[in-house]
C-alpha cells in the first residue's frame, strides 16, 4: 500500500450559521485502515442520515467527509424546510404512475415532519420551527400556478390554504404578492445546526464520523468496495455517495449528471422588535414563483435573511449580494438603513429533470442526490430511503424511482448558462414580476 499524506481540512466559510450554530461535533481525521459493512461518502444531510439509519438497525457504519459534517449546502442553505418536489402533484403523478407518483408525493409532502420528528427525538439544537411555507406569486402568471398547486395539495388532505392578495399581505407584510398559498407543514431549522445534531445522533448510535477525509479513489476488491483515503483506507460491504452539489469524479460520470448551482444568502443584525413584527408576522418562510426568484425568513433573533441566485464561486462581499438587499428594501421598505452583517453562498444540486436521484450504478453502491432547492427535508428522506435500501428492502419498497445515471449533454458548458440565467432572472425580475 503506497504511504499516506495527511489531509490538511478547509475550515467552515464564514456564515451566520458558522457563527450561531451549535457546537461541532468531534470528526477527526480517519488515520487507521477499517473494514465496515457501509461507508457513507459525504457528511451532509444524505449521508448523515444514511448513516443515522444504519446505525439504529445495528449496522457498523463510517461516514466520511472531505471537510466536517455540514460543510457543504447542508450548513449553508436558507433554513427552509419545504414540503413537496420542485413539481406539483399532479405532475409527478403523471410523470411517474399513479402507484409510485402517489407514493412519491406522500412522502415529499410529509418530508419536513419526518425533519421535525427526528429533531425532537434527538433533541437536537437547532432553532426549528414548524410554522410553515409560504409559496407566493409575484406576477398573474405564477397566480394561476401557485392557485392549481393549493388545490391539487387540498384535493390530497394536505393542511395548506389558498391566500388572495390581502391575505398574503397580512401573512407576509408586503403587497408585493398577488396571492400565495400557505403550507403548514413546512418550517425552518438553523441548518448548520440540524446537521451537526444529525452528525451527534449517528455517532451515538454507533456510526463512525469522520472529517478530513475526502474519498480519493473508489475501487472494487473481491466481495468489498475499497475507498482510499490521504490516511487510511476503507473495506466497506457497501457504499453510499451522497455528495450532492459537491460532488467530484468519485464515480464515473456522475459530477455531469447534476449542476451545481450557486445559492446566495444575506443576513441582516438583529431587527428592532417593532420592525421584525412588521415583516412575515406569521414567521412562516416564504419562497416565490417568480422570474427573479427570492426566498426569505425571519430567524429566531429577528433577523431578516433573504437568498437567491448567485454568482459561480465562493462569494463573501457585499458588493456580490446588492441584488438581494435592493429586492429585500423594495418587499419591506422599514428595512433601509439597516446594519447587513453576513454574506455567503454554496452549492446546490440540479438535475435536469428536476427530480432529486437514486442511482445503483454497481452491485453494493447507492447514490442520493438532486434536490432542485428541497434539500433539508428532502435529503434527510432520501438517506432513510438509501439506509432502507442497504437494509434488503426491495426496489419496489422504495418510495421514489431508481434509475441510471444520465450525464447532461455540453456538461461544460454549464458555467456561462448559470451566469448568463443569473443576470436574465434579475433583469427579468425587474421588468416583468411587477
Amino acid at each position: 500500500m503506497d504511504a499516506k499524506v495527511p489531509y490538511e481540512r478547509r475550515p467552515l466559510p464564514p456564515s451566520l450559521y458558522a457563527d450561531t450554530a451549535r457546537a461541532p461535533v468531534s470528526a477527526p481525521a480517519l488515520e487507521r485502515d477499517c473494514t465496515v459493512s457501509v461507508a457513507v461518502v459525504g457528511a451532509g444531510y444524505t449521508g448523515l442520515s444514511t448513516a443515522l439509519h444504519l446505525a439504529q438497525a445495528g449496522v457498523d457504519t463510517v461516514a466520511i467527509d472531505a471537510h466536517e459534517p455540514g460543510w457543504g449546502a447542508s450548513g449553508r442553505n436558507g433554513g427552509q424546510v419545504n414540503p413537496g418536489l420542485k413539481h406539483d402533484p399532479d405532475e409527478v403523478e403523471r410523470d411517474f404512475g399513479p402507484d409510485l407518483g402517489r407514493r412519491m408525493v406522500a412522502l415529499a409532502g410529509s418530508a419536513p415532519q419526518a425533519v421535525f420528528d427526528l429533531v425532537e427525538r434527538h433533541r437536537i439544537d437547532c432553532e426549528a420551527k414548524q410554522s410553515g411555507t409560504i409559496r407566493a406569486a409575484v406576477a398573474a402568471s405564477s397566480l394561476e400556478r401557485v392557485r392549481a398547486a393549493a388545490q391539487q395539495w387540498l384535493a390530497r388532505g394536505a393542511p395548506v390554504e389558498f391566500l388572495d392578495a390581502d391575505a398574503a399581505a397580512r401573512a407576509t407584510g408586503t403587497r408585493r404578492y398577488r396571492g400565495a398559498f400557505l403550507d403548514r407543514r413546512g418550517g425552518s431549522v438553523n441548518p448548520l445546526g440540524y446537521a451537526r445534531g444529525l452528525a451527534d445522533a449517528a455517532g451515538k448510535a454507533g456510526a463512525g464520523i469522520y472529517g478530513a477525509t475526502p474519498a480519493l479513489k473508489l475501487k472494487r476488491d473481491g466481495k468489498f468496495w475499497q475507498i482510499e483515503t490521504p490516511s487510511a483506507t476503507i473495506r466497506a460491504e457497501q457504499v453510499v455517495i451522497g455528495t450532492n452539489g459537491y460532488t467530484d469524479g468519485l464515480w464515473p460520470r456522475l459530477r455531469e449528471s447534476i449542476v451545481p448551482l450557486y445559492t446566495a444568502i444575506a443576513a441582516t443584525e438583529p431587527l428592532q422588535p417593532s420592525v421584525a413584527a412588521q415583516i412575515m408576522p406569521t414567521r412562516s418562510v416564504l419562497y416565490e414563483q417568480s422570474n427573479f426568484y427570492a426566498y426569505y425568513r425571519i430567524d429566531a433573533q429577528g433577523r431578516f435573511l433573504i437568498g437567491g441566485r448567485s454568482h459561480l464561486g465562493d462569494r463573501s462581499r457585499p458588493e456580490h449580494f446588492r441584488h438581494l438587499i435592493d429586492y429585500a428594501v423594495k418587499l419591506f421598505p422599514q428595512l433601509r438603513g439597516v446594519r447587513w452583517t453576513h454574506f455567503w453562498n454554496g452549492q446546490v444540486a440540479i438535475t435536469t429533470d428536476h427530480y432529486p436521484h437514486i442511482h445503483e450504478p454497481a452491485s453494493g453502491l447507492r447514490i442520493g442526490l438532486g434536490y432542485n432547492g428541497r434539500g433539508i427535508a428532502m435529503a434527510t428522506e432520501m438517506g432513510r430511503l438509501l439506509a432502507k435500501r442497504t437494509l434488503g428492502a426491495a426496489k419496489t419498497e422504495i418510495d421514489f424511482p431508481i434509475t441510471g445515471i444520465k450525464p447532461m449533454p455540453f456538461h461544460s458548458l454549464w458555467p456561462a448558462y448559470v451566469e448568463a440565467r443569473l443576470y436574465f432572472g434579475i433583469l427579468r425580475g425587474w421588468l416583468v414580476d411587477r
